[in-house]
């Protein structure tokens, strides 16, 4: 006999009870990813500009980093998550507009750092464009 197909259903975010937590935003040249953790390094939430909808060229807009922090503070928050520490990553634009956005969402924001890789005179860089 055959068995039964089980319907899958959809799994349901587990409400944890997380009051505060670190904030990583990786801005790179085509997209802003922010991802906020626990203390630990648990994703709490995520999300990118491209998740919120933006294609080409505008996924690396500051108004484009904007939305998804706002986007993935309003997941944080749903969890009890108060205050943030931001660790801020990568050359791209939308830097300062994702950090505004976190803040404006009502975080209490602790310290914001730069973990940006530097070398110290590693791998070639690319070549440079010419426009």
């Amino acid at each position: 006999m055959a068995k039964a197909a089980q319907t899958a259903r959809p799994r349901r975010r587990e409400r944890k009870n997380i009051s505060s937590g670190i904030a990583h935003v990786n801005a790179s040249f085509n997209n802003t990813m922010i991802t906020i953790t626990d203390v630990q390094g648990n994703a709490i939430s995520w999300s990118s500009a491209g998740a919120q909808g933006f294609k080409g060229s505008r996924k690396s807009t500051p108004y484009a980093a904007q939305v998804a922090a706002e986007d993935a503070g309003r997941k944080a928050a749903e969890h009890g998550m108060r205050t943030l520490e931001v660790e801020v990553s990568g050359p791209g634009s939308g830097r300062e507009s994702a950090l505004r956005a976190l803040q404006a969402t009502g975080f209490t924001i602790t310290s914001i750092r730069d973990v940006t890789p530097i070398p110290h005179n590693g791998c070639r860089p690319r070549k440079r464009r010419r426009v």
